[in-house]
């Protein structure tokens, strides 16, 4: 793929995200460069005005266009007036410039702004599917180092074009001067150009291995960072650390091979560049015996055009070493939107009947089969359901699905008798209070992550009355108030200042302050000591005919008080009914259950 074809190519690229106004910034360009090369053409109407008469009749087609324009604003003998008028072009230049320059400057900041805000919220706009296909260090490297590339290939690409321009202006001015001239140095210049092309495409394929490399490096060093802990005290590091350093080698090496490019490009150009022009200028003089004047300032164009070729492929090798991000970012914001989350647009603002599952199935892929089989369960709305069985049993596929997070592969799962295809997507997740088993804490002081940043508690008293009355209904007031600044603490990543039972019940204060119509525990519990378990579950039932609740348990003592029970296994209901019911039947696997764990 030659340079001419990338450049229509990479030029959709952008359009696709600036849209129609860098129309605008190859207007400004053109104009800059136009404006540029006419100042140094006139150049030669200032030579001949210096001697003592000029014969029209003696001057080539371009200088009597040069010569009636300049008889026209009367200025064709007068020194003062062609310099004035010089000066004139170069400040329009300049301004265009400055012009051109601040609109570039404009579209990077807001190419940025767009590409960072729209993969934040494309992001979380993707179904659940595809996020559990990707890792976290690939979403990270995207959002982060592969945009900032991108922009970064933006700059350099405007710096391409503005050069192309330039060269073009300069040729063309120099071709109407001189056309046999320009005629031998364009075919030089195309010449080398095509040498330059390999070195292009070699670039090219290392910008690709370095944007790959670093989603390696990137998902490498989060993992790792995320299990910091258990990667030190089980000396598991020595391991972790020859992936890291193999790649770290990968990615320096393939960055070295680009600046050695970069290098070889600096080093030859300007010596190219004199060795092509010298050599025009002896044939020019000695075999085709052309006037002095118009091959001065053929020279002086063609020596610019030059310069903006030899900077052209600089710029243009620059762009080669950032083109795998801007690739990959396309590449991504085009996979990105093909799994986007569809809503429906019928809003539920209550919750009055409840959630019904109807011959539901779903299989995560169609080669491994369905995790759900044929379920029908109903949650009515302010019970409280309970759903237990073994590990693989489906529980939280279930739950997945009551957040509209999973749509089924076969059946029809109703809200409030809306199925779920037609239901805005926002609207019932904002009555969701959901405690997962992986506490969800964020690196903030305990009243943020309480409130989610609705405000400062020091200056709004109802919104600490509202944080502190959710922090003891989780029972976390107390230690809360025996934290270093109280709710102030910043509590570190993830919560690691916290231990487990206290993220635990930070978390849950976070989801009691939403007041949520439908709370889902997901384990909840699991990793509390007795009395804070107690404490929350006495909060739980405090909740019961006020809030519907589906709790996901082991521990078969936190569902006792639950309205209604569904046994599942391998994907099925197996058993259903009240606690009672199930611990009384003869042969029943939930009795089994419960007489394992000594009720």
């Amino acid at each position: 793929m030659n340079m001419f074809s990338d450049i229509v190519r990479y030029v959709r690229v952008y359009r696709r995200y600036i849209g129609r106004r860098i129309y605008l910034l190859f207007t400004l360009t053109i104009l800059t460069a136009f404006a540029q090369g006419l100042g140094f053409t006139m150049l030669l109407p200032l030579l001949r005005v210096t001697q003592e008469t000029t014969n029209p009749e003696e001057l080539s087609g371009a200088e009597q266009v040069l010569h009636e324009f300049l008889v026209w604003m009367g200025i064709a003998e007068s020194l003062v007036g062609v310099v004035l008028l010089i000066v004139a072009i170069f400040l329009a230049r300049g301004a265009l410039q400055f012009a051109q320059s601040s609109y570039i400057g404009y579209l990077q900041a807001d190419l940025l702004k767009q590409l960072k805000t729209q993969f934040y919220d494309r992001y979380n706009g993707m179904t659940y599917e595809y996020f559990i296909t990707q890792n976290t260090g690939h979403f990270i490297n995207v959002i982060n180092q592969q945009v900032t590339r991108f922009f970064r290939s933006f700059s350099n690409f405007t710096g391409a074009l503005t050069k192309a321009v330039s060269s073009v202006s300069f040729f063309a001015f120099a071709f109407a001067l001189s056309w046999q001239f320009a005629l031998m140095v364009v075919v030089l210049g195309i010449g080398l150009l095509f040498l330059f092309q390999c070195l292009n495409a070699y670039v090219r394929s290392l910008s690709r291995r370095v944007s790959d490399e670093m989603s390696q490096l990137n998902k490498l060093l989060v993992q790792s960072l995320q299990a910091f802990k258990y990667v030190v005290s089980t000396k598991q590091d020595d391991h972790l650390r020859t992936e890291v350093v193999d790649s770290v080698e990968r990615l320096t090496g393939d960055i070295f091979r680009q600046r050695m490019a970069g290098a070889l490009t600096h080093a030859i150009r300007q010596p190219i560049s004199v060795l092509i022009i010298s050599g025009v200028i002896l044939i020019q003089a000695m075999i085709f015996s052309g006037p002095l004047a118009p091959i001065f300032v053929a020279l002086l164009l063609f020596h610019k055009g030059m310069q903006a070729i030899m900077a052209l492929q600089k710029k243009w090798q620059k762009v080669m070493d950032t083109i795998g991000s801007v690739e990959v970012v396309d590449e991504e914001m085009e996979a990105v939107l093909e799994h986007q989350e569809h809503s429906g647009a019928r809003r539920l603002d209550g919750f009055s009947r409840g959630i019904d599952f109807q011959n539901v199935s779903y299989a995560y892929n169609e080669e491994d089969g369905d995790v759900l089989h044929d379920i029908n369960i109903t949650i009515p709305a302010n019970h409280t359901v309970a759903l237990v069985g073994e590990s693989g049993a489906g529980k939280s596929t279930l739950v997945d699905m009551m957040t509209l997070m999973l749509n089924p592969s076969a059946g029809v799962l109703r809200i409030d008798g809306v199925p779920r295809d037609e239901i805005d997507l926002g609207s019932w997740r904002a009555q969701i209070g959901y405690v997962s088993q992986e506490t969800v804490v964020f690196d903030d002081t305990v009243a943020n992550n309480i409130s989610l940043w609705r405000g400062d508690i020091q200056e709004d008293p109802t919104l600490r009355e509202r944080v502190i009355h959710a922090a003891e209904q989780a029972h976390a007031d107390r230690f809360i108030r025996e934290l270093s600044n109280g709710y102030q603490t910043m509590v570190g990543d993830r919560g690691v200042r916290l231990s487990g039972g206290q993220r635990q019940r930070l978390f849950v204060a976070r989801e009691l302050f939403k007041q949520p119509n439908l709370l889902l525990l997901d384990e909840a519990t699991s990793d509390l000591d007795t009395a804070s378990e107690q404490h929350i579950q006495d909060s739980i039932d405090a909740l019961k005919g006020e809030v519907t609740v589906v709790i996901i348990a082991h521990r078969l003592s936190t569902v006792e008080n639950a309205d209604h029970i569904y046994v599942l296994d391998e994907g099925r209901v197996i058993e259903e009914g009240s606690y009672e019911e199930l611990r009384m039947r003869e042969n029943g696997e939930f009795r089994e259950m419960v007489e394992m764990q000594s009720l």
